[in-house]
C-alpha cells in the first residue's frame, strides 16, 4: 500500500478536529500540509446536534447544516473548505496502529501515514450493555448515540416504531436529552437509573428534583435506584422487554442506552504518559512525547483555575483545547510563544422547552434561588457553589445569555460571601453586580 506524508495529521474527525482545521487555517497552513483522518464518512460536525435538533419530529437538523463551527456561531466548514485550503480529509477510515517513535498511523486496509506533528482527538466511545455481558443486549433496537450513524438508525427505528415504547438507560445528559426526544416523537418514555437523582455527576438533589418532576408532568416514567439487568427480543431479534434489577419488567419497542464513555487511548496505550484515564498533557495539550499533543475528551490537562489536572468532556473544552494546541504548535515553529490554557469549565443541555448552563466547580455548600417550581410557565432558578467562603461554581436554568454570562463571571471571579442566607435570597442579583 501506498505512503502518505503530512507535515500535521489531525487522527479524529469529531468537533476538536473541526476546530483544530479552522485555527490552522487561520494561522497559515500550505496545501498538502494537513490531513484529518477520521473512521467517520462525513466531515467534523458539531455533535451535540445529534441528541437534539438531528431527532426532532419536525424541522430536524441535517448535514451539511451543522459542520463546524456553526455551534459556536462560526462559518461552516463544508468540505469544499478543506480542498480549498489544501486539507486532505481522509474519512471513513480507521486507523488500528500507532507508532510514535516512528511517527506513523496504519488503518485497517493496510495504509501508511507518516506525519511530522500528530493531534490526537480521537475523542471518547460510548459504555456499551454488552461490554458487562449484559444478557440480551445484542438485541435489535438497542441504540447508543455518538456519531452520526448511531443517530440515523434511531431516527430509522423512530419512524418505524411509530408511537411506541422507549425505554431509556441512564440518567445522565443522554439519558436526559434522549428521555424529551423520544416523548416529543410520541413515543410513552421510561426512563430508568441507578443513582438517587439524575445527573448526579453534577446536580444536587434540589436542582434533579425539578427536571424529574418536569419530566414526570410530561408524561415519563422515572425509575430509580435500579439498573437493566436483560433483555428479551422477539422472533425478529427485535428488543420487547427490558428486565431491571428489581424484578420489574418493562415493554419496549426501542431502548437507548447512555451509561457513559471511555477515551479512546487504546492506540497510545504505553508509548505516551497517561493520567485520569487521559493522555497527559501540559497546558499547551503537549504529551509526553515530542511533537504529540492531545485534545478534547481525551486529555489530562492542568486546570489553571483550581491547580489540578482534569479531563473534561464537553464541546466546549474540545473547540478551545483544539484551538489551544494549533496555536501553541504554529507559535513554537515562529519561535514565539502562547498564554497557558486557562479554562472555566461549562457544561450545558436543553431539552423541552428548559435550557440550563453550568460554570466552574460543583463542590462545597450549595443554595437554590429563584423559581424552580416545575408547573411554572417559564421557570427560571439557579443555585451556587460556596467553598471556604467563595463561589465557586453556579448554574442556571431559564437564563438569558446576559444572566449566564453573569454567573460565569461569578464563577472565574469567585467573589467571597458572608452569609448563604443572603446569597440565597439575592439569588441572580448577586451575579448581576459582579
Amino acid at each position: 500500500m501506498a505512503e502518505k506524508s503530512f507535515k500535521y495529521v489531525i487522527l479524529g474527525g469529531g468537533v476538536a478536529a473541526g476546530y483544530a482545521a479552522r485555527e490552522f487555517g487561520k494561522q497559515g497552513v500550505q496545501p498538502g500540509e494537513l490531513a484529518i483522518i477520521s473512521k467517520e464518512a462525513v466531515a467534523p460536525y458539531e455533535r451535540p446536534a445529534l441528541s437534539k435538533a438531528y431527532l426532532f419530529p419536525e424541522g430536524a437538523a441535517r448535514l451539511p447544516g451543522f459542520h463546524v463551527c456553526v455551534g459556536s456561531g462560526g462559518e461552516r466548514l463544508l468540505p469544499e473548505w478543506y480542498k480549498e485550503k489544501g486539507i486532505e480529509l481522509i474519512l471513513s477510515t480507521e486507523i488500528v496502529k500507532a507508532d510514535l517513535p516512528a511517527k506513523t498511523l496504519v488503518s485497517a486496509a493496510g495504509e501508511t501515514f507518516k506525519y511530522q506533528i500528530l493531534i490526537i482527538a480521537t475523542g471518547s466511545t460510548v459504555i456499551r450493555l454488552t461490554d458487562f455481558g449484559v444478557q440480551g443486549a445484542d438485541a435489535k433496537n438497542i441504540f447508543y448515540l455518538r456519531e452520526i450513524d448511531d443517530a440515523d438508525k434511531l431516527v430509522e427505528a423512530i419512524k418505524a416504531k411509530k408511537n411506541g415504547k422507549a425505554v431509556i438507560v441512564g440518567g445522565g445528559y443522554i439519558g436526559l436529552e434522549l428521555g424529551a426526544i423520544m416523548s416529543i416523537n410520541n413515543f410513552d418514555v421510561s426512563m430508568v437509573f441507578p443513582e438517587p437523582w439524575c445527573m448526579p455527576r453534577l446536580f444536587t438533589s434540589d436542582i434533579a428534583a425539578f427536571y424529574e418532576d418536569y419530566y414526570t408532568n410530561k408524561g415519563i416514567k422515572i425509575i430509580k435506584g435500579t439498573v437493566a439487568v436483560g433483555f428479551t427480543a422477539d422472533s425478529n431479534g427485535e428488543v420487547k422487554e427490558v428486565k431491571l434489577k428489581d424484578g420489574r419488567v418493562l415493554e419496549a419497542d426501542i431502548v437507548v442506552v447512555g451509561v457513559g464513555g471511555r477515551p479512546l487511548t487504546t492506540l497510545f496505550k504505553g508509548q505516551v504518559e497517561e493520567e485520569k484515564g487521559g493522555i497527559k498533557t501540559d497546558a499547551f495539550f503537549k504529551t509526553s512525547v515530542p511533537n504529540v499533543y492531545a485534545v478534547g475528551d481525551l486529555a489530562t490537562f492542568p486546570l489553571k483555575l483550581y491547580n489540578e489536572l482534569r479531563r473534561v468532556e464537553h464541546v466546549d473544552h474540545a473547540r478551545k483545547s483544539a484551538e489551544q494546541a494549533v496555536k501553541a504548535i504554529k507559535a513554537s515553529e515562529e519561535g514565539k510563544s502562547v498564554d497557558e490554557y486557562d479554562y472555566l469549565p461549562y457544561f450545558y443541555s436543553r431539552s423541552f422547552d428548559l435550557s440550563w448552563q453550568f460554570y466552574g466547580d460543583n463542590v462545597g455548600d450549595t443554595v437554590i434561588f429563584g423559581d424552580n417550581n416545575p408547573k411554572s410557565p417559564k421557570a427560571k432558578f439557579g443555585s451556587y457553589w460556596i467553598k471556604e467562603g467563595k463561589v465557586v461554581g453556579a448554574f442556571l436554568e431559564g437564563g438569558s445569555a446576559e444572566e449566564n454570562q453573569a454567573i460565569a463571571k461569578v464563577a472565574k471571579l469567585q467573589p467571597s460571601v458572608q452569609s448563604l442566607d443572603a446569597l440565597k435570597s439575592e439569588g441572580l442579583s448577586f451575579a448581576s453586580k459582579i
